[in-house]
């Protein structure tokens, strides 16, 4: 019983750090972000901090990691409720074009990228973190709406998914009179329709 409680506290205290880290990133930015402001904003000192994670780099990769984890549940429990054909795949077109409310994640994912590009050690880890957690979170409910295409086609259709959606929302971010949320959802919704029409079924 007291081995539960102890888990059952690590993880709470993990659970603060990945909240408070969201927080620190977003107004600091990540390489700016320092661990001892995590651990403070969290309510816990460096050690707790080192105690769960052994570098910053870790909790980033640790929040990508969750972050991806609920939207696949959100997105999951929404096609459950979708009767199949059409409206399934309307539920997933709304879900891809929502994703580009969530800025602030968007946006920290492209900031951590260009740091690891100036840090090749790390720009690998990402790369791989990235590759695993695509492979945790795949999802045979997803995939069947999708036309059938190639390995290597399908692949390339997730990457251009991901590239307009980042850099959409990077330019709205930006400039906002340029480009309108309304302008970067419907854009959005037309590289979705797009991708999904020019493929075979």
């Amino acid at each position: 019983m007291a081995v539960n409680k102890h888990q059952q506290k690590t993880e709470a205290t993990r659970r603060k750090l990945l909240a408070a880290a969201l927080r620190i990133f977003a107004r600091d930015g990540f390489e700016a972000a320092r661990i001892e402001d995590i651990a403070a904003e969290a309510g816990h000192t460096r050690g707790a901090f080192y105690a769960n994670f052994d570098t910053k780099e870790d909790l980033f990769l640790a929040l990508l990691e969750e972050n991806a984890s609920h939207r696949l549940a959100d997105l999951q429990q929404r096609l459950e409720k979708s009767p199949d054909g059409p409206p399934r795949l309307r539920t997933l077109r709304t879900f891809y074009l929502e994703r580009a409310k969530d800025s602030q994640s968007v946006l920290l994912t492209l900031e951590f990228k260009l740091f690891a590009l100036r840090h090749p050690k790390m720009r690998a880890r990402l790369a791989a973190a990235h590759r695993r957690i695509r492979a945790s979170l795949k999802d045979e409910s997803i995939v069947k709406l999708l036309p059938t295409r190639r390995h290597g086609e399908s692949d390339m259709d997730k990457i251009l998914f991901e590239v307009a959606l980042a850099g959409l929302v990077l330019e709205h971010a930006y400039d906002p009179k340029r480009i309108s949320a309304k302008q970067t959802a419907d854009t959005l919704g037309r590289v979705f329709d797009l991708l999904i029409s020019a493929a075979p079924s």
